[in-house]
């Protein structure tokens, strides 16, 4: 395939570098950029009026969310987590799960994700289904990376009231629940199309403190990543000081849980000395500007991070907590939200694109992805400018950050069409809009509690 007519290409670089011209495709991977023409039979796609990027990479995403939106708007998160997810969790029949995980990858494909990372959590023997392996089928169906970070917990919080207890697996049955999945799913090539990593709920909240090595050694010996809530309000750091006489990310050095192969969601609540250490030992952030801002929790240092050296990502987090779990509005999210605490030089358009690319990559491990260069995947989004929105912009290339949505025209997966002309050519949305209708319905009508 040829990718012509490109006017306003991105690298995802942290340089903000640009280019125009053509892109070709071979076996998967970019084999050429520059002033190019067709080559007999070769397939050509036309990017004229579109923004051409790197597909962009969602770090972190509960997609068993996507039914559950617009539920207690007015709370801030521990009475969040106490009315959405950990009230209706037993409610997730093997129906609802699959057409919420279709909701949200149909939302993220058509708005530039190619990569999608989701932490689910929420494993239970009550459930007569296997959530990875819905999880996993549905990301084939859309022909996107999936990794699938497999949380879990051995210990719940008790959040009172009608909330059925959560779902909890001793530290054993936890970490032989990652292995099975990583087992079936897991490919630890830099194209992998497949990725497992290993996920605890919340350590702080949800393991004993002496499990916490154990299984980060446990994941280590099995080649599969780190990954976590850490620091999303300032909860985080009250608990730890008062449990363990330290705020979160020292604590969790302590634990053997900081290195180039952790990431870790949101970090609302670091400190100065806190964001050096996970620069220096290269641990990533799952910046997450929505979802922290809806629930009020604040705004995460993601460029101090940046500053200081550290990997930054940028992911939507579950809908739940952002019903706009979109790759544009989370780009315009972090470009707006930084300049609006921080100033305008707080962050530039192509500082956040390349957190939803190369940094998103380089969080998830997955090296041959990211980037508009030679030799990597051709993992490409080319973001239509034909809305009203971009009308009138002088420099068309900062659209999908700038104008705070981001529509795809087409998008690709190692050089396999992903979006065409707009649509997901294998899914009908209004079928899934009845779907998800039925299913949300189905939700809100069952008010009573669930016993344990």
């Amino acid at each position: 395939m040829l990718i012509t007519g490109i006017a306003h290409g991105w690298t995802g670089d942290a340089f903000g570098t640009r280019f125009a011209g053509a892109i070709r495709v071979e076996n998967g991977l970019i084999a050429e950029i520059g002033d190019l023409a067709p080559r007999p039979g070769e397939d050509v796609l036309d990017a004229a009026g579109c923004v051409v990027t790197p597909g962009l990479v969602n770090t972190h995403h509960h997609l068993f969310q996507s039914v559950l939106k617009g539920i207690a708007i007015d709370c801030a998160l521990d009475d969040w987590l106490a009315r959405v997810p950990y009230f209706y969790w037993p409610r997730l029949d093997e129906e609802a799960l699959r057409i919420s995980a279709r909701i949200g990858l149909a939302e993220l494909a058509l708005t530039g994700a190619t990569t999608v990372c989701d932490h689910h959590y929420v494993f239970s023997e009550r459930y007569d289904y296997d959530p990875a392996e819905v999880l996993f089928e549905e990301a084939a169906r859309f022909g996107l990376r999936f990794v699938l970070a497999r949380g879990g917990m051995a210990r719940g919080r008790d959040f009172g009231g009608e909330v059925p207890p959560p779902p909890v697996e001793r530290v054993a049955d936890f970490l032989d629940g990652i292995a099975s999945v990583a087992a079936r799913w897991h490919d630890p090539s830099p194209h992998a199309l497949t990725r497992v990593a290993c996920a605890p709920t919340t350590p702080n909240f949800n393991f004993a403190p002496e499990a916490l090595p154990e299984i980060a050694q446990e994941a280590r010996r099995q080649g599969l990543r780190l990954h976590a809530h850490l620091s999303e309000n300032t909860a985080y750091a009250a608990q730890t000081l008062g449990a363990f006489g330290q705020r979160p990310v020292p604590w969790l050095a302590d634990c053997g849980w900081l290195g180039d192969d952790v990431w870790f969601a949101h970090l609302v609540d670091i400190t100065a000395d806190e964001i050096a250490l996970l620069a220096d030992t290269g641990t990533a952030m799952a910046h997450c500007p929505q979802a922290n801002a809806r629930l009020g929790s604040g705004i995460a240092p993601a460029p101090a991070m940046h500053l200081a050296g550290g990997t930054v990502s940028l992911a939507v987090d579950g809908a739940g907590a952002n019903e706009a779990a979109d790759m544009g509005a989370a780009l315009y999210a972090a470009f707006a939200l930084h300049r609006a605490a921080g100033g305008v030089d707080a962050t530039a358009p192509g500082t956040v694109l390349h957190w939803a690319t190369m940094g998103g990559a380089k969080a998830l491990g997955l090296t041959g992805i990211g980037g508009l260069r030679v030799g990597m995947a051709a993992d490409i989004a080319l973001f239509d400018l034909t809305a009203p929105r971009n009308f009138g912009l002088h420099d068309l290339a900062l659209a999908p950050m700038i104008t705070g949505a981001a529509t795809v025209r087409h998008s690709l997966v190692g050089g396999r069409i992903v979006v065409r002309d707009g649509r997901l050519p294998h899914l009908d949305l209004a079928d899934l809009a009845e779907d998800a209708r039925r299913v949300t319905a189905r939700l809100a009508a069952r008010k009573e509690a669930v016993p344990a």
